[in-house]
């Protein structure tokens, strides 16, 4: 068994948990309507969240887009200016150096493959022309039918292409990413970054990482050749969906082989990278919603006892739902604003609350699990029992999934009960 090589410089990243919250969401910023409140300084809202995320044993923040955009953060129109429905840059340094204080990393969304129609370079590239002095930095149908046509992202005509063999693209995204570094930031999860050519990151990622070795990068990457990705780009990590899907889908249809599959699968990544593991994010169904909320404590024994990098959405840790659906606006329910104050573990009704802090507990405990391989005991369709070993061999943990009534799950060092739920 072997583990991926991870530099000296970032290796802080094995210990790290990520708590993933969507910002213009979290903080009740209007995403599709006009903001009628003059000084926002919403962006501060996070910051008594932060000790939310030590309670609960984190000791990281994933912010989803914070830079300017027309509506759901993934539409940028400056990336050099925070939104102003979160409010201004000194919001921005004043929840950095919160978690800084905390001892709480901070990863920022990259918007890097489109930007927003209403980004000033689109109107710039379409007003100059083809011969233009920027014609080349946004992929465009210059001979399309009824005038020039950018490309899109998906179909969205309101998210447009930036042309990736641009030089001056690459330029453009190391001085965002080097900016924001600058100012204090830990490093970058790469949105859409599975419709970008690794060869592009290639180019990008050894300049930012001349001034920010230590800078940790995890791309969005939700099928293909994971370990090749990671080879030809030079990112740090990818986030892994195959394992995200077959942990609900085995739990919510009762079928655990498709999970045993996904964890071999795992287990060959980890000998190339830690990928960024995760059963909920912005994205997605809530998992209390897709399996219930007794199995959804099931799916974050998984999370915390094989190998990764986990994050935790924010509200899974309080068994919140949300059902995501695909239409215009169907991510809302999923990114929902955050109550004025956090959870009190010591109220009534805090079940999830507590599972997710002895979980992480567990996690803290034992480290190795970072990069820990699993072997099936036990593989029924309702039954799963697997050894998470670490990866010298001399560390083992036993976990017993179990569907085949009320959900449970046991998690034991030898002889002795670590977690048990159910």
């Amino acid at each position: 068994m072997t583990s991926p090589v991870v530099p000296s410089a970032r290796a802080w990243v094995e210990h790290a948990i990520w708590w993933h919250v969507y910002p213009l969401g979290a903080v009740g910023a209007p995403v599709r309507e006009p903001d009628h409140d003059p000084e926002p300084h919403r962006l501060r809202r996070l910051i008594p969240w932060l000790d939310h995320v030590v309670a609960l044993g984190a000791n990281g923040v994933l912010l989803g887009p914070v830079f300017a955009s027309s509506t759901h953060g993934y539409d940028t129109t400056d990336y050099f200016r925070v939104d102003p429905r979160l409010g201004t840059e000194q919001d921005l340094d004043a929840l950095l150096a919160a978690a800084r204080d905390r001892g709480v990393r901070v990863l920022m969304d990259g918007v890097f493959h489109h930007v927003g129609a209403e980004h000033p370079l689109v109107a710039q590239v379409l007003a100059e022309g083809r011969d233009g002095p920027r014609a080349s930095w946004v992929a465009v149908d210059w001979d399309a039918p009824g005038g020039p046509r950018t490309a899109d992202f998906e179909g969205h005509r309101a998210l447009v292409k930036l042309n990736h063999d641009e030089p001056a693209v690459a330029d453009l995204v190391v001085d965002v990413m080097t900016h924001w570094l600058d100012r204090g930031i830990d490093g970058w999860r790469l949105d859409a970054a599975y419709a970008v050519p690794p060869a592009f990151w290639a180019r990008v990622l050894p300049h930012v990482r001349e001034r920010h070795p230590g800078a940790w990068v995890v791309g969005e990457v939700i099928h293909g050749d994971y370990a090749a990705i990671v080879r030809e780009s030079g990112m740090d990590s990818i986030t892994q969906y195959p394992l995200w899907k077959a942990t609900w889908s085995s739990l919510r249809d009762r079928n655990f082989y498709e999970l045993d599959w996904a964890l071999q699968r795992h287990a060959e990544l980890l000998d190339v990278f830690l990928p960024q593991t995760f059963v909920g994010n912005h994205d997605v169904t809530r998992i209390a919603t897709q399996v219930g909320g007794e199995a959804a404590v099931l799916a974050l024994v998984v999370l915390m006892t094989v190998g990764g990098v986990p994050s935790v959405y924010y509200g899974d840790e309080v068994g919140a739902t949300g059902l995501k659906e695909d239409r215009e606006g169907g991510d809302d329910v999923v990114r929902p604003a955050l109550p004025d104050t956090p959870p009190d573990p010591a109220a009534p009704g805090q079940e999830v609350l507590h599972a997710h802090q002895a979980l992480i507990a567990l996690r803290r405990r034992h480290p190795w699990l970072v990069t820990a391989r699993t072997t099936a005991d036990e593989l029924t369709n309702e039954r799963y029992r697997y050894t998470a070993t670490s990866a010298d061999g001399t560390q083992r943990l036993q976990v017993e999934l179990d569907v085949t009534g009320a959900p449970r799950a046991v998690v034991r060092d030898g002889d002795r009960v670590l977690y048990a739920w159910g």
